[in-house]
């Protein structure tokens, strides 16, 4: 089955290294492949805080950026925080491999800015401490520290720990033609090394959201979404295991259900957006139309588990391409298909896609989805 994708995508896709390589085996395998460099950078995350009065400790951990022969970014091999459960934590940290941790997201934005991502010593936080007019301090295990004047932490360099060097989140370029061909490539690479699908593995797909920036878009997508959701979840099947995912606030519905709302021209309606708290780790991911950033002025869909298998990818990103392909063309005033089997035909979809999800459809009710769910016993 040959699909093919008209809309500006960008995808992420979670995998882990088998045990001995890294994300930067597949990184290097990848500028091989493509005639071109690796550059190591600072990946910025954030996870949960067990220090009372701090919510989220940031981290920068190291990723690896390939560019293709002239230069171009191709695809990025970062860490994800969330997958943990095939990792073995007591393992040693392997010499190189260090995050920066702060309390504070501005912070890293400054080692970002003055500290140098190559230097995998404990030198590399040495720019930072020149800023505050102080000496990194070395502590035992390895970790170094940066405190202001009067002695208050600003951040600390560590070694990663526990095989953190072994999750690899394939981050491409938004890729505009020959998706297929772009993704074979990174995933034929992965397959390769041995690479695998962790336990609680999702793929991302951005969609460019500049054809859906208007308020009738955004309320078709929200009703869309509503009502067939869970079932689309279930078709494409969902990792019951991945984290950082859910419905949005119920003041999105309130808000693009109103008459009021679908008046509005695309400055008012993204104003009005911005005041119903939403956030990044759900479903659909929305906030990307928000922030101004034009590098990542997406839709994100979240709901997709991990793939090594390229036509099953295409296939699925194929799949919600159309269903925003309706939000996007529909007529003021259109209903909402009723049933998934009407927004499947009346989508702007993939032929061989569309004869695809829809035989899925017909099929017994067991548990569906052309992405055999990697997560199922059996």
């Amino acid at each position: 089955m040959a699909v093919t994708l008209d809309w500006k995508t960008g995808f992420e896709i979670e995998l882990m290294a088998p045990p001995g390589l890294s994300r930067r085996d597949l990184a290097e395998a990848t500028a091989t492949r493509v005639g071109g460099t690796v550059e190591r950078f600072f990946h910025p995350q954030s996870e949960p805080s067990a220090v009372e009065g701090r919510p989220v400790f940031e981290n920068l951990t190291p990723g690896f950026r390939v560019r293709d022969g002239q230069g171009v970014w191709v695809a990025s091999f970062v860490d994800d925080l969330t997958l943990q459960r095939d990792l073995d934590r007591e393992r040693a940290p392997l010499a190189g491999w260090r995050r920066i941790v702060a309390d504070d997201g501005r912070l890293l934005r400054l080692v970002e800015r003055h500290c140098d991502p190559e230097e995998q010593g404990e030198g590399t936080l040495e720019p930072l401490a020149a800023l505050f007019g102080t000496a990194a301090q070395r502590h035992e295990a390895g970790m170094v520290r940066v405190v202001d004047e009067r002695g208050r932490s600003v951040a600390i360099d560590a070694p990663l720990p526990g095989e953190r060097e072994r999750p690899c989140e394939i981050v491409t370029a938004a890729i505009e033609r020959d998706h297929e061909a772009v993704l074979e490539g990174c995933l034929a690479d992965a397959r390769r090394l041995g690479f695998t699908v962790p336990s609680e593995a999702a793929t991302h797909v951005h969609f460019d959201g500049g054809p859906l920036c208007s308020a009738s878009a955004m309320a078709g997508l929200v009703e869309v979404w509503t009502r067939h959701g869970e079932a689309l979840k279930r078709l494409v099947g969902v990792n019951p295991r991945c984290v950082r995912l859910g419905d949005w606030p119920a003041a999105l519905a309130r808000l693009t259900g109103s008459e009021a709302f679908r008046a509005m021209d695309w400055t008012q309606a993204k104003a009005a957006l911005g005041g119903v708290g939403l956030s990044k780790y759900c479903d659909l991911n929305l906030t990307n139309l928000l922030t101004g950033r034009p590098e990542k002025h997406t839709v994100e869909v979240r709901v997709l588990p991990a793939q090594l298998e390229t036509a099953s990818l295409m296939a699925a990103a194929a799949l919600f391409e159309g269903m925003l392909g309706w939000c996007r063309d529909r007529e003021p005033g259109e209903a909402t298909p009723g049933t998934l089997v009407d927004l499947l035909i009346r989508s702007p979809i993939d032929e061989h896609a569309r004869a695809h999800w829809l035989d899925r459809l017909r099929q017994e009710a067991t548990p569906i989805g052309v992405m055999r769910n990697p997560y199922s016993q059996g």
